[in-house]
């Protein structure tokens, strides 16, 4: 059986005295049935390329699922006299979620997320927060996967739904001090959140106030009520700069006063408590410094310093209690907490784990001395503590069950760098079986991101067992652009020094291979979204490095994207990737874009997956991409194709159905691999 081939349509696209042919542009139109039947096309061509691999996959999923303890709970949290849990029954694709009073045995289900997910191929609920006086809950509900949600409101009381239906928002919502006003952000054509809307409960949404219009189209607009609950706080941020605006929760009607103006390259966030705000902010502190201001004096000229900034350590993020400051950092790769009282000597945390992951978790209560946090590693499942800030002391409330015969006894992890060719040393995150050869005979998947400062910890998974226990070696590469190393980690990885995050992963992948954990033939590697960009990256550097690519909604068609600010997400990240109206940029992002760079060579085999209702990345950036390598590559390896009709950026939306995914990926690599 042969690949599809879609039809050519010659199309130039001419900018700073460039020409880029995209003869397969026209398959941006997502309504085209001709567009359709391609990419049904290509599902059926996936199946057919699969047919071997399907009792594979179905007992990769059996063996996954058989792992995941169905009837299962979160932990409780406390909130304003209300104990709240979600928990799953056996067989839910969904979770069901119920509180109960704080000092009551008798619980109430507020959500059963599996009935309202009946009618729809795709759902998913988010944003719920419950008014003041615990009567009403808000809550947003995406049908097609667009990340669009449309806002309900529930009256616990009775149990049901209000009239009001607030369509096109982000989901999340906040509530006035007196339950009588939400706020929200409404999204535009390119879904970006650009303005905050008040809305009065028991009113047309037609009629709701604009409170705040956002009309840079490189910032989005939320909103979010302050920890102390005394304030509706309104942001706007783009990726180098913020700013907020204040709304007493008990004046909903009244005019937001401006925290401190946005400023390019200025980044703050703020919590309040009692008559002061603390500042985590990188103003004069690159790595991000703790400041603190009187309430009524907001501007930067009033912020005085608590924390400094330390070139050798992120400040990440700040819980407030009553009595203690909680900062979330981060050191040589690794997080940390560093708990500090108002009134006494400050401690850290400390973990055991090579690679580890360490984070608060649920603490919307101030008046408590008690921090919830969560830790896990790559052979610890995600454990939630309850810690005593005074004491010390530490209870395990909850460690995720793994069923069957999992001991993490069996499993190694290990933590190296790789040195890349400009010198800079790249922390590896390394686990697998005992046992497994570190004598290059071993398979290995290299996975990474690398993009947004968004910093790729090293967690634990379920669904990852399977690839260890057949003996194969998994690797998180912390590569440049992310954060993980402090801020100059991610300015490294970014606009013009973008290059540095494919040449780190590269370099990583040779490091693996000359240390013998793996060879040429048996090395793969896997990146989703920003992490497509760099296998579509890697792949036109060092085709020959790989055995296999996975490349999962990747962002492959970096210039056009980016040229279009209709498109999602594009006038917001300029300052990510660059803006290629800019020649320099353009010339740069055209010089690693992975369709753009697509020649006449050979090509590892590959995956490529994506979802047709995407919103972050759309589908016809992978489709024109296998269309082109399918055209040029001089190579019989395969490149297989497979589209989930029905799902977007994240893909499907019940926890078995995302089992499946995880499966049909797993089965590939482990059958390139000879693992099967």
């Amino acid at each position: 059986m042969f690949p599809p081939k879609p039809k050519k349509v010659p199309h130039e696209l001419t900018l700073h005295g460039d020409t880029r042919r995209d003869d397969y542009y026209w398959m941006n139109q997502r309504e085209d049935p001709e567009v359709i039947a391609h990419l049904q096309a290509e599902n059926a061509y996936f199946e057919a390329r699969t047919a071997h691999l399907k009792e594979a996959q179905e007992a990769l999923f059996q063996e996954i699922k058989s792992r995941i303890k169905e009837d299962d709970s979160s932990v409780p949290y406390a909130l304003r006299g209300y104990v709240y849990q979600t928990r799953f029954e056996t067989g839910d694709q969904y979770p069901r979620y119920f509180r109960r009073p704080l000092n009551a045995e008798q619980e109430e289900l507020m959500f059963d997320v599996n009935e309202m997910a009946t009618p729809f191929d795709y759902y998913h609920v988010g944003g719920m927060a419950v008014s003041d006086d615990n009567r009403y809950v808000s809550y947003g509900e995406d049908t097609i996967s667009r990340r669009i949600y449309t806002i309900h409101i529930k009256d616990l009381l009775t149990g049901q739904n209000l009239p009001d239906q607030i369509p096109n928002t982000t989901g999340g919502s906040v509530w006035s001090a007196d339950g009588k006003y939400l706020f929200y952000s409404v999204k535009d054509e390119a879904l970006r959140p650009y303005k905050i809307m008040r809305h009065e409960i028991g009113t047309a949404p037609q009629d709701d106030v604009v409170v705040f219009e956002e009309k840079d189209e490189t910032f989005r607009a939320y909103v979010f009520r302050s920890k102390s609950r005394k304030y509706i706080v309104i942001g706007s941020a783009q990726t180098v700069s913020t700013e907020y605006r204040l709304l007493p929760a008990d004046d909903p009607t009244g005019t937001p006063r401006l925290f401190q103006a946005r400023e390019r390259n200025l980044e703050y966030a703020i919590e309040h408590i009692d008559d002061r705000f603390y500042v985590l902010t990188n103003y004069h502190a690159r790595n991000f410094q703790l400041m603190v201001t009187p309430e009524d004096r907001t501007g930067k000229e009033n912020w005085e310093t608590v924390i400094p900034n330390r070139d050798d350590v992120l400040l990440e993020g700040l819980d407030i209690f009553r009595n203690f400051l909680v900062l979330s950092e981060r050191q040589n790769g690794l997080t940390r907490i560093r708990v500090r009282p108002f009134d006494g000597a400050e401690h850290y945390i400390y973990f055991q784990d090579a690679a580890y992951m360490a984070y608060t978790t649920s603490n919307p209560e101030i008046e408590t001395d008690v921090l919830r946090y969560g830790y896990q590693s790559m052979t610890t499942p995600p454990s939630t503590y309850d810690y005593d800030m005074r004491t010390r002391e530490q209870v395990l409330l909850k460690q995720q069950p793994v069923l069957g015969d999992f001991d993490p006894a069996n499993y190694e992890s290990e933590r190296v760098f790789s040195e890349s060719r400009d010198g800079t040393r790249v922390p590896l995150s390394i686990v697998y079986r005992k046992g497994t050869p570190k004598d290059g005979t071993s398979p290995l998947l290299l996975y990474a991101y690398g993009s947004y400062g968004h910093s790729l910890d090293p967690s634990f998974s379920i669904t990852r067992l399977s690839l260890l226990n057949r003996g194969m070696i998994f690797v998180i590469a912390h590569i440049r652009g992310g954060e993980e190393m402090g801020r100059h980690w991610y300015e490294d990885g970014k606009l013009l020094k973008k290059k540095n995050t494919f040449h780190d992963f590269i370099d990583a992948a040779e490091w693996l291979v000359k240390h013998r954990y793996t060879a040429t033939d048996r090395l793969y590697a896997m990146g989703g979204s920003a992490g497509g960009l760099l296998m579509g990256a890697v792949a036109n550097l060092r085709p020959d490095l790989f055995a296999g690519l996975v490349s999962q909604v990747p962002f492959v068609d970096v210039v056009t994207t980016m040229l279009d600010d209709s498109i999602p997400l594009t006038t917001g990240e300029y300052d990510e990737w660059g803006n290629p109206n800019d020649p320099e940029y353009y010339h740069y992002i055209k010089s690693y874009s992975p369709l753009d760079q697509v020649t006449a060579r050979d090509y590892p085999p590959m995956l490529v997956t994506t979802g047709l209702h995407d919103s972050q990345v759309q589908y016809w950036e992978p489709a024109k991409w296998v269309a082109k390598l399918r055209e040029l590559k001089t190579d019989d390896n395969d490149i297989l194709f497979h589209i989930n009709m029905e799902a977007g950026h994240g893909g499907a939306s019940g926890r078995f159905e995302q089992i499946r995914e995880v499966a049909r990926d797993y089965a590939w690599v482990l059958d390139r691999a000879g693992l099967l």
